[in-house]
């Protein structure tokens, strides 16, 4: 069936607060994709960020981000007072995040939260605590200690806690009791709205669509709990860490800097690690879409401490072996994969052989610099067609910024009109492919420029950061997205 959704991520939702939440305006974009004609909602990983705001650098790839539990609900709940939110400083931009503020207001309004919520601890939360106590309990206890160690990341603990010697853990549990019960808190929140919403949404035949990392961040509690499964050395330290070769696009690479899989040891115990992450991740969302697939077939590998990613190598991964064991133990899995990057035969036979659809990117159709396979008449049925991802420029970005002869080559093979606007025209294109699935980016649709971009890679301290306001999600939008939807056969 051809269908077709948005990509927007939970913190570019309108609201009062400085970021978007699982609250109001949440529903209210669900009813607009309903108006649109849409089949799926595509977000960013929805973890807990850690330094940087990115969603792909987490300290759990479990937890929700606390900064999405909206805050207007807790005071329907009577944990806030009504009006003490606007006492808070939530920045002067309502297009962009103030991380900086975000931080300081949110967490000091959700200790308040946690000081009404010690009166009365509905059974509700004792449920939670229980069902996800698999994960729960060692990520309230770091981030417990990451609070009473200033931020410092756990490789410079004392080593009883960075070794997990379990007396010290016991004694942490103790002293930090109060502690690590906020955070559990901040996680029944998180999920007790998510819930809501996601079930709102498949009530409206709206489907999500969530994003997982290959990789998870070297100062997290899943490299703490489990550092047997990570390519570390006896003092915990990084061997390699992960990242991609220099390119046409970056002439060093990129140097992401995570931890390498210990691919041995995970296939010794049947991949336990990834059975239990995409089980849970197919409980969180209806369906999955796995960053940097390619890392499964091989994976860059750079040497722990250098400065690029130019001195990195080549590693086999696992292949379709991991694939075969987890749908073995899962079933049916409904996932997309990012197949995107410097692919081999060997990349594409491994996505081939696990049925699940690829992507393709059509900003990458008419890059002058490198060939591809990403122009529309190449296209099959059995894929995942993007104007572009959280990773590229916006579509007019791109017509303002790439190569003139890249420009020229688009506005050509696409017949594009500047009357109607270029990303009109290049959304249109994606929307008549042949490819079962399109997305569209939500700035996109709202004619934005490359202000409104949302990660340069290799870049720190400007991404991240775009929200959409309240006035831009309009009816008339969604009047004109269900037009092209009918035109088009994606409904």
């Amino acid at each position: 069936m051809r269908s077709s959704g948005i990509l927007m991520h939970i913190s570019s939702l309108p609201s009062p607060y400085g970021i978007g939440t699982l609250g109001k305006e949440a529903y209210e974009f669900v009813d607009f994709l309903k108006r649109a004609k849409q089949t799926y909602w595509q977000i960013l990983p929805i973890n807990q960020t850690s330094y940087g705001d990115s969603p792909y650098q987490s300290f759990s790839g479990y937890a929700g981000n606390p900064y999405f539990i909206d805050l207007t609900m807790l005071c329907e709940k009577g944990y806030l007072e009504n009006g003490v939110c606007e006492l808070y400083n939530w920045g002067d931009n309502e297009t962009k995040v103030d991380y900086a503020t975000m931080y300081q207001s949110r967490y000091e309004l959700l200790h308040i939260v946690f000081e009404n919520f010690m009166e009365e601890i509905p059974d509700e939360f004792e449920i939670f605590c229980w069902e996800q106590r698999e994960w729960l309990e060692d990520y309230a206890l770091f981030m417990a200690l990451k609070d009473a160690h200033n931020g410092q990341r756990w490789q410079l603990w004392e080593e009883p806690l960075k070794f997990r010697e379990e007396n010290a853990l016991e004694d942490a549990r103790a002293k930090y009791s109060a502690e690590i019960l906020f955070w559990k808190m901040t996680q029944y929140f998180f999920f007790e709205q998510w819930h809501k919403l996601k079930s709102y949404a498949n009530r409206q035949g709206i489907q999500i669509v969530g994003d997982v990392p290959i990789y998870v961040a070297a100062d997290s509690v899943d490299v703490w709990k489990e550092p047997e499964q990570f390519y570390l050395d006896e003092d915990r330290k990084m061997i390699e860490v992960a990242g991609c070769p220099p390119d046409a696009f970056c002439e060093d690479g990129q140097l992401w800097g995570n931890p390498l899989f210990n691919w041995d040891v995970m296939k010794e115990d049947g991949y336990q690690w990834w059975t239990r992450r995409i089980a849970y991740v197919s409980q969180l969302y209806d369906v999955v879409r796995i960053d940097h697939f390619r890392g499964f077939e091989s994976y860059y590998a750079i040497p722990y401490g250098e400065k690029t990613a130019k001195n990195g190598h080549w590693r086999k991964g696992p292949g379709l072996d991991l694939f075969q064991c987890l749908k073995e133990k899962l079933g049916a899995l409904h996932i997309i994969v990012e197949d995107l990057g410097y692919l081999t035969d060997e990349v594409a036979d491994m996505v081939k052989g696990s049925g699940f659809p690829g992507m393709k990117v059509l900003q990458f159709a008419f890059d002058i610099r490198e060939t591809s396979n990403y122009l529309p008449h190449t296209y099959d049925r059995h894929c995942v067609v993007y104007t572009g991802t959280h990773d590229n420029d916006t579509l007019l970005g791109w017509v303002e910024n790439a190569p003139e002869e890249s420009v020229e080559y688009a506005k050509e093979y696409l017949r594009l009109d500047s009357t109607e606007g270029y990303n009109w025209g290049m959304m249109k294109a994606v929307w008549a492919s042949v490819g079962d699935t399109a997305f569209v980016t939500m700035q996109d649709l709202l004619n934005l420029g490359s202000e409104a971009r949302m990660n340069t890679p290799s870049t720190l301290g400007r991404n991240w950061l775009w929200r959409a306001t309240k006035e831009q999600i309009s009816d008339e939008l969604a009047e004109r997205i269900a037009e092209n939807m009918n035109l088009y056969a994606r409904i």
